[in-house]
């Protein structure tokens, strides 16, 4: 019922076997809940965390990561992050269904990501601040599929929370091309 709703509210901007493609997320929910799991993104997380940045500082980075669209050092970075190895096993699990995929820190910045994302910091957008749920983390968000202009591909994003033991520590968005699911 609730892809039949979903499809229903976005039914424009799907392929015709939208519907189905939908469906298919559900089969891949267990890959992303055992990468929100992967000690390594948990461990990634925990040490951002543990550093502190102001969000000032954050902010910053964030505005020169929009202005800038080439490869910084710092974008460079964050796609060599300490947990781009998970992320890189589920690429390897999922092939072209895996659009995109980020993990974030306590304050909603990037802590490492499958590809360059459009800004730095995620702490405003509701794919953070839904799944992270000011640290008690919230369930699992489906937002509604979207054409993707950079991938040119139909994307749903799938965000949950990322815990060390029984704490929030952080999110994780994973973009699914739904072509090819």
């Amino acid at each position: 019922m609730f892809w039949m709703g979903l499809a229903l509210t976005v039914g424009g901007q799907l392929p015709p076997d939208g519907v189905a493609q939908l469906q298919k997320v559900d089969g891949v929910m267990p890959h992303l809940r055992r990468l929100a799991e992967d000690p390594e993104v948990v461990r990634a997380i925990r040490a951002q965390n543990a550093r502190r940045v102001p969000l000032a500082t954050i902010q910053q980075h964030d505005a020169e990561w929009m202005a800038t669209p080439a490869l910084t050092p710092f974008k460079q970075r964050i796609l060599d992050g300490p947990c781009t190895g998970a992320l890189r096993r589920l690429r390897e699990r999922l092939g072209p269904a895996m659009a995109e995929a980020f993990a974030m820190d306590g304050q909603g910045a990037l802590v490492c990501a499958s590809r360059r994302t459009s800004d730095y910091w995620q702490g405003d957008e509701s794919k953070w601040l839904r799944t992270y749920a000011g640290g008690q983390g919230g369930p699992a968000l489906r937002e509604a599929p979207f054409f993707d202009e950079s991938s040119q591909a139909y994307v749903i994003q799938v965000s949950l929370p990322v815990r060390d033991g029984a704490q929030v520590i952080g999110a994780l968005t994973v973009g699914l091309s739904l072509l090819d699911l």
